[in-house]
């Protein structure tokens, strides 16, 4: 009998779950293929394309809307996939958990329901020098929309959260903070239990984009106590085209609907219409039952192994590159230099050769890796770059392949004939001023 996974060597243990994954067995430009853009999407194993793939030849009927015995199933399905991914964020109630089509709809169904009704002129929004513009986006609008003022927590030269402005920050007037857990340039892995303790001593709501931050750390809404997370599928080893927006009930309850439709109401007349309980109000036309089911396999496989085992192995990675980086003199590495302090994401520049350039010359290679804004203009401004490439690690990376990394990067400078300056100490990339 083979041994349990979780009681594997670290390095085993990744051996076994790249045979899960069928798109790590392909070449590209002739090279294996070495997948580091785990930030923008992650790979899924075969488990979930099962799941997906026994949905659309054994049971696709429209959940919700049908007595006969596929339509049944379709909806069970879904609803088993609804408790399934509110165990795995410990939410209470399945009912709290809203299927959307990603995290960006999560975030902006917050911004319509909840802040179009609540906010009012001069009261805050608080957001920080680091978030994505899915997190930045909804709440312009909202701010336009309602009068409401936008204010953002500065980031230090070192890629944390300057958390004495954010105490100063939130104030009386603070109606909602929305924060990531997680910073998909940086890696820089936020306070944000501390956040929300003083967002709430002010009376405020607190948003989580857990986009990046469920995909890799534990996380329980109900110990957090945050009133909103926002997550994908696609980047947790599940499905695109789906998401979720944990909410919590009382405010859910007092929340408008965000889109209308089929299956969020109760009753439509011309006159009058009722809306629908609890998770439906918020899910208008026909589900992704296959991206549902699809999120529920992957949470399935990502319960096979302990939350410890898999952050100690990140870990590992993640120390591994950071040495690697820091004897790279004509590389800047932004973010937190220690492990401790960040995830698994590295963004970086290489002195004399453009970010996406750089893309190229390591896609040539089989290295895949994102080079551009990744959706944080407003943090490329703060950091004095227009782009950065970027390098993101999952638990089917190895070693082996952030060695790839760097020898890519070595063909980058002689295709640019650049050579290493060995006498330069490498440093930490330096904001330049605040927003």
């Amino acid at each position: 009998m083979s041994r349990p996974v979780n009681s594997l060597p670290a390095d085993r243990r990744v051996e076994r779950i790249r045979k899960d994954f069928p798109i790590l067995r392909r070449k590209v430009h002739g090279q294996p293929l070495v997948y580091l853009d785990n930030a923008a999407t992650s790979q899924k194993p075969e488990s979930v394309i099962r799941a997906i793939d026994d949905y659309y030849r054994r049971y696709n009927s429209n959940a919700h809307r049908g007595v006969h015995t596929l339509a049944e199933e379709a909806t069970t399905g879904v609803e088993n996939a609804r408790a399934r991914i509110a165990r795995f964020i410990g939410a209470p109630d399945p009912a709290a958990v809203i299927f959307t089509r990603n995290c960006t709809e999560a975030v902006n169904l917050v911004a319509h329901g909840y802040g179009r009704k609540f906010l009012k002129p001069g009261d805050e929004i608080l957001l920080t020098d680091m978030e994505h513009h899915s997190n930045i986006v909804p709440w312009y609008l909202l701010a336009r929309a309602t009068g409401a003022v936008i204010q953002v927590i500065p980031v230090t030269e070192v890629g944390r959260l300057d958390l004495e402005a954010a105490d100063r920050m939130i104030t009386a007037k603070t109606r909602l903070v929305a924060v990531t857990q997680m910073s998909n340039v940086l890696g820089t892995i936020n306070p944000v239990e501390r956040l929300i303790r003083s967002a709430h001593a002010a009376g405020a709501v607190v948003l989580i984009d857990g986009a990046q931050g469920v995909p890799h750390l534990p996380v329980n809404v109900e110990a957090l106590d945050c009133d909103f997370l926002a997550f994908s599928g696609h980047k947790m080893l599940g499905p695109t085209g789906i998401g979720v927006l944990y909410g919590k009930r009382s405010l859910l309850e007092k929340m408008d609907p965000f889109l209308g439709g089929g299956d969020m109401i109760r009753e439509v007349s011309f006159e009058r219409i009722t809306w629908n309980d609890l998770p439906h109000k918020f899910e208008a036309g026909t589900p992704h039952m296959a991206g549902a089911i699809g999120l529920a396999a992957a949470v399935d496989y990502l319960d096979q192994f302990s939350r410890e085992a898999l952050q100690a192995q990140e870990g590992d990675l993640i120390r591994y590159a950071l040495s690697r980086f820091q004897n790279e003199p004509d590389v800047t590495l932004y973010g937190p230099q220690t492990a401790e302090a960040r995830g698994a994401v590295f963004s970086f520049t290489l002195e004399g050769v453009p970010h996406h350039d750089l893309g190229t010359i390591l896609d040539s290679e089989g290295v895949a890796i994102r080079a551009g804004h990744h959706c944080c203009q407003p943090l490329m401004r703060r950091l004095g770059v227009s782009g950065t490439a970027r390098a993101s690690l999952y638990l089917y990376n190895t070693r082996e392949e952030i060695d790839r990394l760097f020898e890519g990067l070595e063909k980058a400078r002689r295709i640019f004939g650049l050579t290493r300056h060995a006498g330069k100490t490498p440093r930490p990339a330096r904001p330049k001023a605040s927003l």
